[in-house]
């Protein structure tokens, strides 16, 4: 059992990242978990720290977390930006008047996102949030709805995004950040799906005060 005190990594070796859990429920459920991270408050700081550090030039003036699980971190980030947070839902969720876009998500689903009408005001620079981009599919609706309303994309942020064409092109087209730092031995392995830490993974390390 690991007994190691957590402490600020490098920018190729962030502690946290460690507490990610691997997919035990199948080929139709995405590949890792990363909600042990939040579950554990040094863990979910620290991500939040480097996450900032990261996004310090953005001119960030509001953060759009995407359904579902960037609205934990999107309001995290928004929270010590002291900025306001817009959710984008999965369709037929919301009770106002919406826009939407349809996309591909990364189980090769066809889905639609939306946000309400009107969400902010025309020219609000808008840091779009997701947990994980696999295939980019998600943030690319994302970019939409919101440069449809006026809107100018500061960026975009995740824990990890993936390496592919699509993906690729959206990190040249707008500046990014993430907690898995491209280059990094956790960057190789997030490509291939699978951490060298799910070798030593067990649910209840997010409890812990002691982690790798």
């Amino acid at each position: 059992m690991p007994n190691k005190l957590h402490k600020k990594g490098s920018r190729s070796d962030r502690w946290y990242l460690n507490l990610m859990a691997p997919n035990t429920k199948g080929v139709n459920f995405a590949w890792l978990d990363p909600t042990p991270i939040y579950l554990n408050g040094p863990a979910f700081n620290d991500l939040l720290d480097d996450l900032i550090e990261d996004l310090s030039d953005f001119n960030i003036q509001l953060v759009a977390g995407i359904d579902a699980m960037g609205f934990v971190l999107g309001a995290g980030v928004a929270s010590r930006l002291r900025v306001g947070v817009l959710p984008i839902r999965k369709a037929g969720k919301l009770c106002v008047e919406t826009d939407a876009v349809g996309y591909t998500n990364y189980s090769g689903l066809q889905q639609k996102l939306e946000v309400r009408l009107p969400a902010f005001k025309k020219g609000t620079r808008v840091l779009l949030v997701d947990q994980w981009v696999e295939t980019g599919g998600t943030m690319e609706a994302s970019i939409k709805l919101i440069e449809r309303q006026g809107g100018t994309i500061a960026g975009f942020c995740a824990i990890a995004i993936e390496e592919n064409e699509k993906t690729k092109k959206l990190c040249v087209a707008y500046p990014n950040a993430t907690a898995v730092v491209q280059g990094s031995s956790w960057y190789k392995q997030c490509n291939d799906q699978k951490l060298k830490s799910f070798e030593n993974y067990y649910p209840e390390i997010a409890f812990e005060k002691y982690c790798f």
